[in-house]
């Protein structure tokens, strides 16, 4: 049987970019390559598409990379490959937010991971909160903020949403731009870091002493749920520090430590999110578990992390699928369509 021809994107052009990197490293190395070749496209900050040998020299080459619409291949160099499946290891902008699924259908190579429906839709919290509050799902309390409108004072705010909140992106990943706001003196600094990352943000109530459980999505028409997994912050946030630096005191617990009716309900509650967000190929759903038992939905990240530390992998690992397995079970789904 011939091999199938992935090409791997990683890198990107969001603040994510070494995230990407360091996924792509674990992607890589669990393929099959019995039964795939991959070809490697390395994108700059600056959004340049490279083809490159290795993810583990994640620089620049003299071979750039380029779409040759109508034709369903790419151009590498003065030669064209024709890869039968697109794999995309990117977070945030210009990788998980519908532009590179948007790419895959006007050349009409499949994509694995989310449709372009799916990213656009799950990339825009205020969006996703809209979608899951009209399928009757709880999420946490919020208003939204455009860039060129002028915002409500902090004590406007708490009137609403209470005295400690979030202010965050629409479209970041990894708690890119999210602070947490606990007086006045916060919240000018907060606001104007969120915007930094995007023309709109959205402000939420801070659900306190909340532990916070992840749920890992598999599938297209018939989706799979996970285990349910833990992350117990090490700062007083899951930020990006505390997911990603080397310093960081986080633990990841796995299975999370729940009676099986809550865990029963949170993977329900997964599987509908994903279902209301139109989810395709994968994702990861986060929810917060209040003390006294009240379940609210957080996000849904429809190409999550799949670095040594992501809490994806961890849970399907834990589920019964192993790494490789998992990889090759998201290109069959994209080659599915």
């Amino acid at each position: 049987m011939a091999k199938i021809h992935v090409l791997l994107l990683f890198g990107g052009e969001s603040p994510e970019h070494e995230v990407s990197i360091s996924s792509a490293k674990n992607v890589y190395d669990a393929i099959d390559k019995q039964k795939y070749i991959t070809q490697l496209c390395y994108i700059t900050s600056e959004g340049i598409w490279h083809a490159v040998d290795s993810v583990r020299k994640a620089i620049a080459s003299d071979v750039t990379l380029s779409a040759a619409l109508g034709e369903k291949s790419f151009l590498v160099g003065n030669k064209k490959i024709k890869p039968d499946v697109i794999l995309p290891i990117l977070h945030g902008q210009n990788g998980e937010d519908g532009s590179v699924q948007a790419l895959a259908q006007l050349l009409h190579i499949p994509i694995a991971g989310p449709s372009l429906l799916s990213a656009v839709v799950a990339m825009d919290k205020d969006i996703t909160k809209k979608l899951l509050t009209a399928a009757d799902l709880p999420v946490v309390d919020w208003i939204v903020i455009h860039k060129t409108s002028s915002y409500p004072s902090y004590e406007t705010i708490t009137k609403h949403l209470g005295d400690n909140l979030f202010v965050k992106p629409v479209g970041t990943g990894s708690s890119v731009g999210v602070s947490k706001v606990l007086s006045g003196a916060d919240y000018d600094k907060a606001i104007r870091l969120a915007f930094s990352h995007g023309e709109k943000i959205i402000i939420e109530s801070a659900v306190e002493n909340a532990r916070e459980i992840e749920v890992a999505i598999i599938g297209n028409q018939q989706p799979q749920a996970s285990i349910p997994g833990e992350i117990v912050p090490g700062q007083e946030f899951y930020s990006y520090e505390d997911k990603y630096d080397d310093s960081s005191q986080a633990a990841v617990k796995v299975p999370a430590e729940l009676d099986e009716a809550t865990q029963g309900t949170i993977k329900r509650m997964a599987l509908r999110a994903y279902k209301a967000a139109e989810g395709h190929g994968m994702a990861r759903i986060d929810f917060f578990l209040t003390q006294d038992g009240k379940i609210y939905l957080n996000e849904i990240n429809t190409i999550p992390g799949f670095t040594n530390i992501s809490m994806y992998p961890k849970l399907w690992r834990h589920s019964g699928l192993e790494y490789p397995e998992l990889i090759d079970k998201l290109i069959q789904l994209a080659l599915e369509k």
